[in-house]
C-alpha cells in the first residue's frame, strides 16, 4: 500500500528542507559536483554532505566519484512515486468535494421547493 511505503516517507522528509528543494532544483539542470551544491547554501561542507546523503537515501539524487570530484546527478523518476501518491489523494479530495456539492445542491432544491408560509 503507498500510504505505508517507506521508500515514500524518505522522499517527503527529503522535501521537507528547502535546503535539499534547492538543491533538487539546481540538479535539474544537470550533474554538478559537490562543491558547486554546497557554494550557494553558505553552509559547510560536513552539512551540505548530510543534507546529500538523505536526498541519495531517498534514492531522489546519486553520486558518483570522477577523479577528485563527487559528482551528484538526479533521479527524477525517483518523484514520480509522491506524484502518483498525490495525485491519489488529490483524486479522493476531488471526489468527496464534488459529492459534497451535489448534496448541498440537492439540499438547496428541497428548500426552494418547499412552500413558505404567509406566502
Amino acid at each position: 500500500m503507498a500510504q505505508h511505503d517507506p521508500d515514500l516517507s524518505l522522499i517527503f522528509q527529503a522535501l521537507s528542507d528547502p535546503t535539499r528543494r534547492a538543491m533538487l532544483v539546481r540538479l535539474g539542470k544537470g550533474a554538478v559536483p559537490v562543491s558547486d551544491l554546497a557554494a550557494p547554501t553558505g553552509l559547510r561542507l560536513p552539512t551540505v554532505m548530510r543534507h546529500i546523503a538523505v536526498l541519495e537515501e531517498a534514492g531522489l539524487i546519486e553520486t558518483e566519484k570522477r577523479g577528485r570530484s563527487r559528482i551528484c546527478q538526479a533521479r527524477p523518476d525517483a518523484l514520480q512515486r509522491a506524484n502518483e501518491w498525490l495525485a491519489e489523494r488529490r483524486a479522493e479530495w476531488e471526489a468527496r468535494t464534488d459529492r459534497l456539492e451535489a448534496f448541498l445542491e440537492t439540499l438547496e432544491n428541497l428548500d426552494e421547493a418547499e412552500p413558505r408560509d404567509g406566502s
